[in-house]
C-alpha cells in the first residue's frame, strides 16, 4: 500500500496538458517521473514546466528505464499498437489513450500480449469514471425510467478552422484515423454506452465524406443493438452550423437526457418528476480514471476501462464504418 508508480508518457502532447499529465501527478501513490516526446526540445519545456525529472526523445529509453513502472501511450491511434506491444514485453503497466488502436484486430494483439504476462492494461475511456455519467448509470440501475428501450445520440458541429486552412491535422488523416472526427469523438459516446447498457450484438451503419476537406470520413449514421435488447441509433457530423450534442435514452416510464461532451446538467423525466442535476467534471478530467487505475493497483478494485472493454468499444465502430464484420 506504500508503493509509488513511477509513470511515464509517450507524447506529450496537447492532450496531457491539463486532461491527462497532471492526474498522474495529483493521485496519491502515483508520481509522473518521465516524459518523451520526439522533439527533444517540446519534451525537455514540457519537463520543465510540470516538474517532470526526466524527458527523453527516445520511446525505447523510456520503456526500459529501470525507475519506470508504469507507461501511459499518448500518442495518435496509429502508433498505439506498436508502442503499446514494447511496453507489454518491458513487462510494465500500461495504460493507453483512446481509440486503442485503429482496428480491433490490433486491439485483441494488444489484449493478448498484456494477457500473456498478466499486467494490467488499461484505456483512457474516462468517461466511466466521471461522476456526472455514474450518476446516470445510478438512475438506471434504479430503475428510475423503467425498463430501457433505446438510446439516440446527435453529435454535429461546425468545421475545424484547421480543416479549412489545410494545415495537416492527423485527426482527419485517413491513414491514421479511418473515421476522422468520429474515431476521435464518437469512441467516447460509444464506450459509454457500453458502460451504462452493457455489450452490443450488433451494429451497422453508413458513412461517407461530405466537405471533401480532409481525407477521413466526416459525416456517419449508425445503429445498433445491446445484448440486453435496447436498441441505439446515433448520428455524427463535422460540418454542421451550429453545435449539438444530446443524447436521449428512453425507457418504459421516462427518459434521461444528457450531453456526452458539455457539462450541461443531466436531466431525468419520468411519471413522477423531472430532475435536473449539474455534476461538474474535474479541472484534469482523467483524474478519476487516474484514480480508479490507482484503486485497480493498489486496492484490486476492478477499473471500468480495462482493454478488454475498449477492444470491444472499436469493434463497434468498426461495424458502424463498415471496416470489418468479425467479433472474436
Amino acid at each position: 500500500m506504500n508503493k509509488v508508480y513511477k509513470w511515464g508518457i509517450i507524447g506529450c502532447g496537447n492532450v496531457t496538458e491539463l486532461k491527462s499529465g497532471p492526474a498522474y501527478q495529483k493521485v496519491e501513490g502515483f508520481k509522473l517521473h518521465a516524459v518523451m516526446r520526439r522533439d527533444i526540445e517540446k519534451a525537455q519545456d514540457y519537463a520543465l514546466r510540470h516538474g517532470v525529472p526526466k524527458f527523453y526523445s527516445d520511446a525505447d529509453d523510456i520503456i526500459n528505464d529501470s525507475e519506470i513502472d508504469a507507461i501511459y501511450i499518448a500518442t495518435p491511434p496509429d502508433s498505439h499498437g506498436y508502442y503499446a506491444l514494447k511496453v507489454a514485453a518491458a513487462g510494465k503497466i500500461c495504460c493507453i489513450e483512446k481509440p486503442m488502436a485503429p482496428t480491433y484486430e490490433e486491439c485483441v494483439v494488444i489484449n493478448k500480449a498484456f494477457n500473456i504476462k498478466n499486467i494490467p492494461l488499461f484505456v483512457s475511456y474516462y468517461r466511466r469514471s466521471l461522476p456526472r455519467f455514474k450518476q446516470i448509470k445510478l438512475w438506471i440501475e434504479e430503475n428510475r425510467i423503467g425498463v430501457i428501450r433505446h438510446i439516440n445520440w446527435h453529435l454535429s458541429k461546425p468545421v475545424n478552422l484547421i480543416d479549412i486552412s489545410k494545415e495537416y491535422n492527423w485527426r482527419t488523416n485517413i491513414d491514421i484515423a479511418y473515421g476522422g472526427y468520429f474515431d476521435d469523438l464518437a469512441s467516447h459516446g460509444i464506450d459509454l454506452f457500453i458502460y451504462l447498457l452493457g455489450d452490443i450484438d450488433k451494429a451497422t451503419g453508413v458513412s461517407t465524406n461530405q466537405q471533401g476537406l480532409y481525407t477521413a470520413i466526416d459525416s456517419v449514421a449508425g445503429s445498433w443493438i445491446h445484448e440486453s435488447g435496447v436498441t441505439g441509433s446515433g448520428s455524427w457530423n463535422f460540418g454542421t452550423a451550429e453545435r449539438e450534442d444530446m443524447v436521449h435514452i428512453y425507457g418504459d416510464k421516462g427518459k434521461i437526457m444528457f450531453s456526452v461532451f458539455g457539462e450541461t446538467p443531466i436531466m431525468l423525466k419520468n411519471q413522477l418528476r423531472k430532475e435536473s442535476i449539474t455534476i461538474k467534471n474535474p479541472e484534469n478530467v482523467q483524474f478519476f480514471h487516474v484514480q480508479n487505475i490507482k484503486s485497480h493497483l493498489l486496492e484490486k478494485s476492478e477499473h471500468p476501462s480495462p482493454g478488454s472493454t475498449a477492444a470491444h468499444t472499436t469493434w463497434v465502430l468498426e461495424n458502424i464504418l463498415k471496416k470489418t464484420t468479425k467479433n472474436i
